[in-house]
């Protein structure tokens, strides 16, 4: 692993470290370029801008690792307010959701964590849009591939999140692959030992590029996240060769990271979802996206720098 990315992501556990960045003057300002803001206002109105602009939007309410059920059932209304006035503004049909299953209870009871996530996909459902199950690190795959298949068998839109740094995910990828089925890549944001992930970058890239001709010889719809130019030459060129044409797959990229590129992929008839995280809990999923692509903690640096 990067030694970077290493630090990066202890220091996402670090308290002290947490409370520094979190009242530093300049903090907020920069962590704007990769969330949409606290609130589910903020987060319809940065909807609504990208929609406007011709991207479509996944939204996260941010959170994870919920240990107590009433936080739980915070995150599950916040999902249901949050789809509701999707719903009412006229963007469902371009925005859906992404839900980490540790936000809604799963670290407390896997029972607890498919019934709110079945609650927010009937609340998606009355809205006209789609819920995607977010991954998180290994311990949690097997649980999460579980509650799928069960949310699947009301859902069938009920889209996964697979990451190609896990031995694994060929495999995953081969069996979810069917018709009907959403199924995103990435590569992969945790710290993983390597007896269940890849330890070297061309090793995940590998395997990325493997899934993708796994996933556009299948019958599903593969969302394809990345910022990569070489993986999105790649994908353009493996869906050409596989005869996808543009709509039978998206490019899905991060809120604040290649938005010109967002925006050239879309007006070349692409269709380019971006995720969009909102609420409080920023500091975490902060940390994992400089983790991943450590030249964005330079960004970060120099805000840090000039404005302190």
């Amino acid at each position: 692993m990067n030694p970077l990315r290493s630090i990066i992501l202890a220091a996402a556990k670090n308290g002290a470290i947490r409370n520094a960045v979190a009242t530093a003057p300049v903090s907020r300002d920069v962590v704007r370029r990769f969330v949409a803001g606290e609130t589910t206002a903020d987060a319809v109105a940065v909807t609504r801008r990208l929609v406007a602009d011709g991207l479509a939007v996944t939204l996260d309410y941010l959170g994870e690792d919920t240990t107590d059920a009433a936080l739980a059932e915070y995150t599950v209304r916040a999902y249901e307010d949050l789809l509701a006035r999707l719903h009412a503004e006229g963007l469902s049909d371009r925005a859906e959701v992404s839900v980490k299953l540790s936000a809604v209870g799963q670290l407390l009871d896997e029972d607890l964590a498919l019934a709110n996530a079945q609650r927010v996909c009937r609340a998606a459902e009355a809205a006209g849009t789609t819920v995607t199950l977010d991954m998180e690190d290994h311990t949690t795959t097997d649980s999460t591939l579980r509650i799928l298949r069960e949310l699947r068998g009301t859902w069938p839109w009920v889209g996964a999140v697979l990451q190609s740094y896990l031995h694994r995910t060929l495999d995953d990828v081969q069996d979810l692959a069917s018709s009907g089925s959403r199924v995103r890549l990435c590569k992969g944001a945790y710290a993983e030992p390597e007896t269940v992930a890849f330890a070297a970058g061309l090793e995940t890239d590998l395997s990325y590029v493997r899934c993708v001709n796994a996933l556009l010889s299948g019958d599903g719809y593969p969302m394809f996240a990345t910022h990569d130019p070489r993986m999105v030459r790649i994908i353009t060129e493996r869906a050409e060769a596989h005869g996808r044409k543009p709509g039978s797959f998206e490019f899905q990229m991060l809120y604040g990271i290649r938005p010109e590129e967002q925006l050239r992929l879309a007006q070349l008839g692409h269709t380019v979802r971006v995720y969009v995280p909102y609420g409080g809990e920023w500091y975490g999923y902060l940390m994992r996206r400089l983790a991943e692509r450590p030249a964005n903690m330079m960004f970060f640096l120099r805000a840090l720098a000039s404005r302190n």
